[in-house]
């Protein structure tokens, strides 16, 4: 009997081994069509290469243990939440070359404590999005895209705590208003360009209608209300005339006559 009970719990050990061993494979397999290697440079770790494949998609199943990844030159439109929150290890991360638009909020959340080095390069990215780099301080590459500089990015960019140098790679394509002079120019550097300035003659110019509004509707009630008046103490008055005339009254309807 104890050696049966022996046996088992051998069994038991080995099956343990045996099904922790299938979850590291899963967890550290190479994502399907990527090329995986470990690397002793650069600190080490497991490097995933998915470079000019026509991805449409982020892979969903990189190993959890990858400190690089290359997803540039393929045909990626966006970045979606939590799309790299299971590598908690990821030091680099080349996302250039792509088709990028969108980054939503979240997009590189978890990344914060690791993360050195994000390339956004040659995408289409025209509006930055302070929600999707939450967290991230890495250096980032973000040259060669169609950047819309307005009062929204103008507002934005302050709250985004990427590497400060790396928000010179914002460069106006377009600008609203569009005659400030902001194309081609380093936006971080343009420190004389206000482009909330339209928006804020607006809302002045919104609040100057809406006062003068408030202002006509309340002189329009008090000539309304001394209109009424007068019309109440004219009626008033012509009763009192129609009122047959008593001794000792005669001095009262003269004096609210002279009032009137």
């Amino acid at each position: 009997m104890p050696l049966q009970a022996g046996w088992l719990l051998c069994l038991l050990l080995h099956s343990l081994a045996l099904l922790t061993l299938c979850f590291h494979r899963a967890a550290t397999s190479c994502s399907k069509s990527c090329y995986c290697s470990e690397s002793e440079a650069f600190g080490g770790g497991q490097t995933v290469r998915c470079s000019n494949l026509r991805l449409s998609e982020i892979p969903r199943d990189l190993p959890n243990d990858t400190r690089r990844v290359y997803l540039d030159f393929n045909l990626l439109t966006a970045v979606p939440a939590n799309a790299f929150a299971d590598l908690p290890l990821l030091a680099e991360l080349d996302l250039s070359h792509n088709e990028l638009s969108q980054l939503e909020p979240g997009a590189f959340r978890g990344l914060g404590p690791s993360l050195q080095f994000l390339d956004l390069s040659s995408n289409k990215l025209a509006n930055l999005n302070p929600e999707a780099f939450e967290g991230l301080r890495a250096r980032a590459n973000l040259t060669n895209n169609p950047w819309h500089c307005d009062c929204h990015l103008q507002v934005a960019m302050p709250r985004v705590d990427l590497e400060p140098l790396s928000l010179t790679g914002i460069v106006c394509l377009t600008s609203e208003p569009p005659d400030v002079g902001a194309e081609g120019v380093p936006f971080l550097l343009a420190k004389d360009l206000d482009l909330c300035v339209v928006m804020k003659k607006t809302t002045d110019v919104a609040m100057l209608v809406t006062m003068f509004g408030w202002f006509s509707m309340v002189i329009s009630y008090l000539v309304y209300y001394v209109r009424a008046n007068q019309e109440d103490a004219r009626r008033h008055l012509e009763y009192l005339k129609s009122l047959p005339n008593k001794p000792g009254k005669s001095e009262e309807s003269s004096t609210i006559s002279t009032v009137v």
